[in-house]
């Protein structure tokens, strides 16, 4: 039984929540987002919360009930407070800036990585060494803040690259005389 399921997903303050067959939206002051539940799970929306129950006691039903209820929350987070993922960059001349609405990054190449940000999602870069990814979508921040680290991941011996805000670097001992 999934623990987080059994919960119902309470619409925050400020976001109007509707239900129509399988598709749940949620439109709040950040936008508006929506989730399309998959068939095996019922959703139903009373008293100001969504319930999401699973159509049969089935392991396919019951392994989407949790996932569905998480993805159902998310989208009433992003609509009213938005997500951001922090990203660090450490190493001597890295650097990131903005170029119009691109990303520019100086990442130790021959020439700088240019990174076209996507619509729907807001870069910022309020130091040379630190870019802030924004958006209402949960899964779509962090997935440009993955192909950003993608570019120069940390490295164990040093540490230099971008890394995640909080990240912590298992480091390897170099080479002895």
């Amino acid at each position: 039984m999934s623990r987080i399921g059994k919960k119902p997903v309470a619409v925050p303050a400020g976001v109007t929540a509707t239900v129509e067959g399988q598709t749940v939206k949620a439109k709040g002051p950040k936008g508006e987002l929506s989730f399309v539940v998959n068939d095996e799970v019922l959703v139903k929306l009373e008293d100001n919360a969504v319930a999401v129950d699973p159509r049969d006691q089935s392991k396919d039903a019951r392994s989407k009930w949790g996932m569905s209820r998480t993805m159902i929350s998310n989208i009433f987070k992003g609509v009213k407070d938005g997500f951001e993922r922090k990203l660090e960059i450490s190493g001597v001349g890295y650097r990131a800036s903005m170029q119009g609405k691109n990303l520019q990054l100086a990442l130790g190449f021959s020439h700088d990585v240019v990174y076209q940000v996507p619509e729907g999602i807001q870069v910022a870069v309020p130091k040379p060494t630190e870019i802030v990814v924004t958006g209402i979508d949960k899964q779509r921040v962090g997935q440009v803040a993955a192909e950003i680290r993608e570019y120069r991941g940390p490295e164990p011996y040093k540490g230099k690259g971008v890394k995640y805000a909080g990240e912590r670097i298992v480091r390897k001992e170099g080479k002895k005389k």
